[in-house]
């Protein structure tokens, strides 16, 4: 009963800890591709990426405390 009790112990530890490695947020594969100055350059080059194929989509996030604005792709 022992051994019957620690194997389904381990089963259960080794079940969740691989439930919680497969576990991603949802914007994991967004990376940052650039930090610009001003919305348009940041516009133009997310928009050139999508033409060159180097990403599907883009986003340009303004962030106030640093004063720039961040691509995401």
């Amino acid at each position: 009963m022992r051994k019957a009790r620690a194997v389904l112990v381990s089963a259960v530890v080794v079940l969740g800890a691989s439930l919680m490695i497969g576990a991603t947020p949802a914007q994991a594969d967004a990376r940052l591709s650039g930090v610009f100055k001003t919305s348009s350059e940041c516009e133009r080059i997310g928009a050139h990426g999508v033409n060159q194929g180097w990403w599907n989509d883009y986003s340009c996030v303004w962030e106030g405390r640093y004063r720039y604005y961040f691509l995401y792709a």
